[in-house]
């Protein structure tokens, strides 16, 4: 089994890509060593000391340090997912399969705003998620209030020095221009 590895624009996380389907649909963050127990292979990753972020994606695992020099850390993460993968064993428990498609994301907006948060959620579905994924992370819509579209940042875009630039200069031009209701994007 060869596993590549890509850099993110966040310089804590790397992106591994095993070569096959890590999950079939959605994605799945864990953020921290609490939540690892929904996951065999997060728990082997987060038993590396420096290891303090886990996502998992369509065909990558995104990986964040929270000290420590990838080329020591990296060989760990490398033997972990690969051990993982050839054990057979399930990505996530079966209780956690469920909800892997991020269906449980909390939601708000007003019913008048409907059509909109729908064209929102479309251009969020068609034209940022798979820019946001190539970079090794993952962005859901949140809510819309007054004009304002609340985003959630995932896996190496949580965290990243640049994802405040994506959120404003990116993500809110391309809003702004296809949805004139929408004023501002704000972090979650």
């Amino acid at each position: 089994m060869f596993i590549q590895t890509e850099a993110t624009p966040n310089p804590a996380t790397l992106k591994f890509l095993p070569g096959r389907t890590v999950l079939e649909a959605g994605t799945v963050n864990i953020p921290s060593r609490d939540q690892a127990a929904k996951s065999p292979l997060a728990e082997k990753l987060f038993s590396i000391n420096q290891v303090g972020g886990v996502m998992f994606g369509s065909d990558f695992i995104s990986v964040t340090k929270t000290d420590g020099e990838w080329p020591q850390i990296k060989p760990l993460v490398l033997g972990a997912i690969m051990e993982h993968f050839m054990s057979g064993a399930p990505l996530l428990h079966d209780a956690e399969v469920a909800t892997a498609s991020g269906s449980d994301e909390e939601e708000f907006f007003d019913t008048k705003d409907t059509e909109t948060v729908a064209t929102i959620k479309d251009l969020i579905e068609t034209r940022v998620r798979p820019a946001v994924a190539g970079d090794g992370g993952d962005i859901t819509f949140k809510g819309f209030k007054d004009g304002v579209v609340f985003l959630t940042m995932k896996g190496a875009c949580s965290g990243c020095p640049s994802s405040t630039a994506t959120l404003r200069h990116g993500i809110q031009n391309l809003l702004k221009h296809f949805v004139p209701e929408v004023v501002e994007v704000r972090p979650m």
